[in-house]
């Protein structure tokens, strides 16, 4: 029993003399016995997409609001609609345009995971089903994929800030967006 606390008592003295010397002196650079990958390779790669993953992930929102325009892309959304998350209507992620929903004129956009977003966004990878039409509202997490160019009106160009519904969909998008991802030929 001594013999166990002696041992217990010189390993954390060994410890404190290591988390003494971390906080005495300015903090150098961790050695590595093997080079740095370099920014092309495989290990580099995968490190950004987990950057990306875990930063997607963080700035994720909820994309509740009226479709403005279907193209084969995706949806462009005003969002905002907070009144849409009530019972029934969050049974499904598309709500019939005949629906009564408000939006609320006072409501902010928090920097937090997961709350409502504000304004016009443009929807990438969304579900097949069911079908969305214009006027319909959406109820759908989706995840911050770069920026769109959107024209409400001939001649006019607005960009607005686009999200996927997929969290795979929206690393790869900003990946691509970054150079790092070849796009894949369709039918592949």
């Amino acid at each position: 029993m001594k013999l166990l606390m002696l041992f217990s008592l010189l390993a954390l003295a060994g410890c404190a003399h290591k988390i003494s010397a971390v906080h005495t002196g300015e903090i150098a650079p961790a050695k590595s016995d093997t080079a740095p990958a370099p920014p092309d390779s495989p290990v580099a790669g995968s490190v950004r997409a987990e950057q990306i993953r875990t930063d997607c992930i963080k700035g994720r929102r909820l994309i509740c609001g009226r479709v403005l325009k279907v193209s084969p892309d995706g949806l462009v959304v005003e969002s905002g609609y907070t009144d849409l998350l009530r019972p029934p209507l969050t049974q499904s992620w598309v709500v019939p345009g005949t629906a009564t929903a408000s939006r609320d004129p006072a409501v902010l956009e928090l920097n937090e995971a997961g709350t409502p977003c504000i304004g016009p966004v443009f929807l990438t990878d969304i579900p097949k089903r069911p079908k969305v039409n214009n006027y319909d509202y959406v109820i759908i997490t989706g995840y911050p994929a770069g920026q769109y160019a959107y024209s409400p009106a001939p001649g006019v160009e607005k960009t607005i800030r686009k999200f996927s519904a997929g969290l795979e969909t929206a690393v790869r998008l900003k990946l691509q967006a970054e150079g790092q991802f070849k796009a894949e030929p369709p039918g592949s």
